[in-house]
């Protein structure tokens, strides 16, 4: 405990003088702002650092001060209740409210000390330096190097110790999780959010011949899985060609179970970045990608163009599409809570709330009802999304096939695509979930959780 130095903190402010030029300081006040912005504001992850559109801050560093901020950033909020709880246990009382600040500059010294490889007293001198500079926090400089110093010097036996009696979520999330999956199974899938998750892509053929000439390995669901990269992925053999695109391996799961599309005209709802998209039109069908937004619609093309598929493009509010004729299936990825992709994006559980889920399932109800009227009678609609909550998957089907009588269910039967047999639930869909795949080694395991669903159009 470092009580004593607590207290003392509040009672002597730091006198020294103190500059802003400090080498590595300038990354460390973006990643505190950008932790807060995340924290107290819910603002996506990916968004501020966006390297054309993201926080001006962010953009202003160089590209390797964007690594660090990114590094101490997911890490930050990977950990988070550890990383608090390890702070707690070093103060005679728990922060004030009013003290976000604060409690920022310490979540990144930590996120330091104890998950990244950065020398202790960088970590700790930077963060007193930055407490010193903001007037919020200048007088508990003092504590901020008392108590990230005492986490330092009881890592090696403290930090085990949190991490096994510790669960890596809010208390809402966490308790939702044990609700749907039981207690064992949210935990698998909380440990598996400790760890990063591998690179998984998909290619246009052969992927044993693309897993050995980019070091990976093939999945037993298609996809090739590469634990390691050095650099940026497209730097990688063949980029520039097309052969083949990011996608992990759950988002790759619901185009492969459209079955033989072939010369069939297919809708590809919220279709960009346009990895289903692709898939869909490698798959020989008449690809119609629908997608609202007109950024995002640009970042689709671009991503189509580099892969050499011919797919149209339109760019609208699926309530006001009408087509000139009615589709054969339909692809509808719908906005969620992407509580599947905590691996990936560790913001979401500190984003996203209970409400937003509801927001977000009524929604989906919504476009289901309305994906409905373009699919001719007897079509298919396969309706998947990368969420975790039943109330945004297997609820809302329910709800929706008890209360839109065009809809019915069918299910996917084992042996028929035998790579999601393992996957599939007692109503024949597939739910995949980020303890999937597992493995000895973290970086090989996992995958997102995905729920997928195939309807039918009554005739």
């Amino acid at each position: 405990m470092v009580v004593s130095a607590v207290k003392s903190a509040r009672r002597q402010p730091p006198t020294a003088e103190i500059h802003d030029d400090t080498p590595g300081l300038a990354a460390r006040r973006v990643a505190v702002r950008l932790l807060s912005a995340v924290i107290d504001t819910k603002t996506p992850l990916d968004g501020l650092t966006d390297g054309e559109h993201g926080h001006p801050q962010y953009r202003a560093l160089d590209a390797r001060d964007r690594g660090l901020v990114r590094a101490i950033l997911t890490t930050a909020l990977r950990h988070r209740m550890s990383i608090q709880a390890l702070i707690d246990a070093r103060l005679d009382r728990k922060l004030p409210s009013n003290a976000a600040a604060l409690n920022h500059i310490l979540h990144v010294g930590a996120a330091q000390l104890l998950f990244l490889d950065i020398p202790d007293s960088a970590a700790v001198d930077l963060a007193v330096t930055h407490a010193k500079l903001d007037p919020r926090t200048r007088r508990f400089a003092n504590l901020v190097n008392a108590v990230l110093r005492e986490i330092g010097r009881r890592k090696e036996r403290a930090l085990p110790a949190v991490l096994a009696k510790t669960v890596e979520a809010p208390e809402w999330f966490a308790e939702r999780l044990d609700a749907a999956y039981g207690k064992d199974h949210a935990r698998a899938i909380l440990d598996m959010h400790r760890h990063e998750a591998a690179i998984d892509l998909t290619v246009k053929s052969n992927p044993q011949e693309w897993a050995h000439k980019l070091g990976g390995f093939v999945l037993p669901t298609g996809s090739v899985r590469l634990t390691s990269v050095d650099g940026a992925v497209s730097e990688l053999p063949s980029f520039g060609d097309g052969e083949w695109w990011v996608q992990d391996a759950a988002a790759a799961l619901p185009a492969r179970l459209m079955g033989n599309i072939e010369g069939k005209r297919v809708a590809d709802i919220c279709a960009a970045p346009g990895g289903k998209t692709a898939q869909l039109a490698l798959s020989g069908a008449h690809v119609t990608a629908i997608e609202k937004v007109a950024n995002r619609a640009k970042r689709l093309a671009g991503n189509l163009e580099r892969l050499k598929l011919d797919v149209e493009i339109v760019v609208a509010d699926l309530f006001e599409h009408r087509p000139d004729q009615l589709y054969d299936a339909v692809l509808l990825d719908a906005p969620c809570s992407s509580t599947g992709t905590i691996r990936r994006h560790p913001d979401v559980l500190w984003t996203k709330t209970p409400d937003d889920i509801s927001r977000l399932a009524a929604l989906q109800r919504r476009m289901l009802d309305h994906a409905a009227t373009l699919v001719k009678p007897g079509g298919t609609i396969l309706f998947c999304n990368c969420s975790l909550e039943p109330e945004e998957g297997e609820a809302m089907i329910a709800t929706a096939l008890a209360e839109n009588k065009a809809l019915e269910r069918v299910p996917f039967a084992a042996g028929e695509f035998p790579f999601v047999d393992g996957f599939l639930d007692a109503d024949g869909a597939v739910r995949t979930t980020p303890a999937g795949l597992p493995d000895a080694v973290h970086k090989r395991a996992g995958l997102d959780g995905f729920y997928t669903v195939r309807l039918r159009v009554k005739g």
